[in-house]
């Protein structure tokens, strides 16, 4: 991986063919479904593969690190405001 940062982008409008990598989408529902002191917040689209998953509200807000969901990634990754940084290895 090249860099550790990159910009995130966010997607107004729930259209997912326009969900590039990097791209967020918060959900209308924000904090109505998943856990009640975590619920799910967003829909993320893997800076590195693309691969869509949800992200809770402790992700979206920074406190929890993202880690892709498909079988061919293993991206992890933070949300820092408009920014995305990678957790660097240890």
């Amino acid at each position: 991986m090249q860099n550790h940062e990159q910009e995130l982008h966010f997607l107004e409008d729930w259209i997912p063919e326009q969900m590039e990598p990097g791209t967020l989408f918060v959900l209308q529902n924000a904090g109505e479904t998943g856990e009640q002191q975590n619920p799910y917040w967003a829909v993320m689209s893997c800076p590195c593969c693309g691969a869509l998953g949800l992200i809770t509200r402790h992700q979206f807000s920074g406190l929890m690190a993202i880690i892709c969901g498909s079988n061919e990634c293993s991206a992890e990754y933070f949300l820092e405001g408009d920014d995305i940084r990678y957790r660097r290895p240890n």
